[in-house]
């Protein structure tokens, strides 16, 4: 699931009528927030996909759906895969900007 993805490249289906910052003149920009679930490492394949049919399933439910979108979430229903890649996405994205801001943990 993510929270509303307005400043995103793509519209939010919660504000459709809210233009993205790229169509108001910020190009490059997305900020969106994931939520999502994980699981210990080592997990059975089997189980992940299992766990994963399950919750997509859930969430694309009409009184889940409903819900979600009540409490501003987007519900999307990826795969780990999909996550998996999303993530290393967003990390190396914020790795160029922590970088270039010279952010350093002390």
């Amino acid at each position: 699931m993510k929270a509303p993805a307005v400043t995103s490249a793509e519209p939010s289906s919660l504000a459709p009528a809210l233009p993205t910052l790229a169509s108001a003149g910020v190009p490059g920009y997305v900020f969106e927030s994931t939520q999502a679930v994980w699981a210990p490492a080592r997990t059975p394949q089997a189980v992940i996909r299992r766990v994963n049919q399950e919750i997509v399933r859930l969430v694309n439910q009409p009184d889940v759906k409903d819900k979600l979108l009540n409490n501003g979430l987007e519900p999307v229903g990826n795969s780990p895969e999909q996550l998996g890649a999303m993530i290393k996405s967003d990390m190396a994205s914020m790795g160029k900007v922590i970088q270039a801001a010279g952010i350093r943990a002390d």
